[in-house]
């Protein structure tokens, strides 16, 4: 009877300690009335209660101050060679880097626009990133498929994502051509459905490789059957994007400077008839005779405030098989900003890569960090660093665009930004967005710079044996989407 009595003792005590371990972890009454006490002052203000339920957060917390003193003067200010519209495809890397192009070739052609081919480079894009997929699988043939490695090869086999560099790995390799050269199609501007499908496609071929490695085929084998899929890969792409052009015929019309500038409409009796200039291309042509070659050595500066500055870092990532990752030189955001304003001075549009979805009013194509006062409106301080951001996976290079000028105060001090998109000229101003200077502080990531402005401390800092980063690296995760 003893031993019953002890032991109900026992459970009794075991249980009383495990409903208590329970307790600290759960939401208990005594928590439920904190919260309620809490939020008492909130409560009492019913007219805040009713708006923030019956309206748009956004149009509610806009900071309208700001936009009153908003103003479109720019003392430093480039030409656009024509706002681009990348559609429902995730290619703004490749739209914003060929937006630098396009403004050195209008340049070249004394013309207000010119556009190069997007479905183009898109196309080789697709074959090449199918390509470094199937590689990394026989690369990481042995790793069980449940690994971290393996689980961020099998995520985006055929994404749209991109970085500066995988465009000028294709245009090196494959040359360029204009838009008219092969223009867009419905699955280019609309890549969900192709992508789903190539994906499923690719990972399909990614367990019959690691079944034939399984069953004893050598890798040589495996290489072999990537050959045969890749061909698959070639024919879906020919069938949603067209053949890409091997050689093409290049018409403009020919104009001198002088023309350009001061060309009125309105006065004809002296009008020159126009020239028309046809000329017989092929990708590669076009490429030497249009492109500078500086724009192909262009490097990366970034901002990732959680690893040590003045260092290169090297990521596991590419669109080639054959080519280097993407290297990186890590500088405080301030240096970003006096590169971008050098090349601004000197003429010379920048492509940027930030975290697009924070501070952004689309309506009036402003940026800024202190656009949307939650805080005031919620009662809740949202101030994260971007550090923090960064670490927890909240803050990330997700969209690339282009600078074309800047606004500065009378001792140079920038104050805001001119951006072009690619999202069309029905959003923002025009296309275009006010990037005021605290924006580009928190939510500006990357800087694509020549590098012959770097100072002989910072080329000394680039050209420092990279350190390599994990393949689950998040810092390009978003703009990649590895």
């Amino acid at each position: 009877m003893k031993k019953i009595f002890y032991c109900v003792i026992i459970i009794m005590i075991l249980t009383a300690v495990a409903v208590s371990a329970a307790d600290t972890r759960a939401i208990d009454e005594d928590m439920l009335r904190k919260f309620e006490t809490d939020c008492q002052k909130a409560l009492a203000d019913e007219t805040v209660i009713n708006a923030v339920t019956n309206n748009s957060l956004n149009s509610l917390t806009v900071n309208h101050d700001l936009i009153t003193h908003h103003d479109k003067f720019f003392n430093v200010k480039l030409k656009s060679s024509g706002v681009t519209n990348q559609k429902s495809s995730g290619r703004c890397w490749l739209f914003a880097t060929l937006n630098v192009f396009n403004q050195k070739i209008a340049r070249q052609l004394n013309h207000e626009k010119f556009e190069l081919s997007q479905p183009y480079l898109t196309f080789w894009d697709k074959m090449e990133k199918a390509n470094v997929f199937l590689e990394d699988i026989i690369d990481y043939i042995d790793y069980p498929l449940d690994s971290r490695e393996m689980a961020t090869i099998l995520r985006h086999p055929f994404g749209d994502g991109g970085q500066w560099m995988y465009a000028v790995n294709l245009i090196a390799k494959y040359g360029a051509v204009p838009i008219a050269a092969m223009p867009e199609t419905k699955q280019s501007v609309a890549t969900g459905t192709i992508n789903n499908l190539a994906g499923m496609k690719l990972k399909g071929f990614a367990a019959e490789l690691r079944k034939m490695y399984a069953e004893g085929k050598k890798i040589s084998d495996l290489r072999k059957r990537k050959a045969d899929m890749l061909s698959e890969i070639y024919k879906l792409m020919v069938f949603n994007y067209g053949q890409p052009p091997k050689e093409f015929v290049f018409r403009y019309e020919q104009k001198d400077r002088d023309e350009q500038d001061s060309e009125d409409s309105s006065k004809t009796e002296n009008k020159k008839p126009p020239v028309y200039i046809s000329e017989t291309h092929t990708p590669k042509t076009f490429l030497e005779k249009y492109i500078a070659k500086d724009l192909l050595e262009y490097i990366s500066l970034i901002d990732y405030p959680t690893r040590p500055y003045d260092q290169t870092y090297r990521w596991q990532w590419g669109n080639l098989a054959e080519q280097p990752q993407i290297s990186s030189l890590n500088l405080p955001v301030a240096k970003l900003k006096e590169y971008t304003m050098k090349m601004l001075l000197d003429s010379l549009a920048v492509c940027f890569a930030c975290d697009v979805g924070w501070g952004n009013l689309t309506d009036s194509g402003i940026f800024a960090y202190d656009m949307y006062e939650y805080d005031k409106v919620l009662d809740v301080d949202f101030t994260v660093s971007k550090a923090d951001r960064v670490d927890y996976r909240e803050g990330a290079a997700n969209h690339m665009m282009v600078i074309i000028g800047v606004d500065t105060t009378a001792q140079g001090q920038p104050v805001k930004w001119l951006v072009e998109n690619s999202w069309g000229d029905k959003r923002g101003d025009k296309g275009f967005w006010y990037m005021y200077d605290n924006w580009f502080d928190e939510y500006v990531y990357e800087v694509i710079i020549d590098k012959k402005y770097l100072t002989d401390e910072d080329r000394k800092s680039f050209e420092k044996e990279p350190v390599s980063l994990p393949l689950w690296d998040y810092f390009y995760n978003e703009l990649i989407k590895k």
